[in-house]
């Protein structure tokens, strides 16, 4: 059986800059922990369509499973170290997306 991978989205504004770093700096470790890889984030996302235009910084991640995201999310580790990201951020949402099932 394979795997259906997920896409964990972010979107959020930066507050306070000093207390975000806080946040950034044990965001790989604990992503690692999990399985999870980093692919990209965008300060300036460009809407091209639609009403709800992003603002601020998007966050794209990946994790090979939804059971490996929800372990990243609850890990204890990792709730303690998003307390900064609370403070230092005003968040608009944090999304799991789940990939397409392979077909056979």
């Amino acid at each position: 059986m394979t795997e259906t991978p997920v896409i964990m989205i972010a979107n959020f504004t930066i507050a306070d800059a000093e207390t975000y770093r806080l946040y950034e700096k044990g965001f790989f470790p604990i992503l690692k922990k999990h399985g999870g890889e980093f692919i990209t984030f965008d300060d300036a996302p460009e809407t091209l369509e639609g009403s709800s235009a992003l603002d601020g910084r998007v966050v794209v991640w990946r994790f090979p499973n939804e059971a490996a995201a929800k372990a990243w999310y609850d890990d204890p580790d990792y709730q303690a170290l998003s307390e900064h990201r609370r403070a230092g951020t005003n968040l608009k949402f944090l999304t799991m997306v789940h990939g397409m099932p392979p077909r056979g």
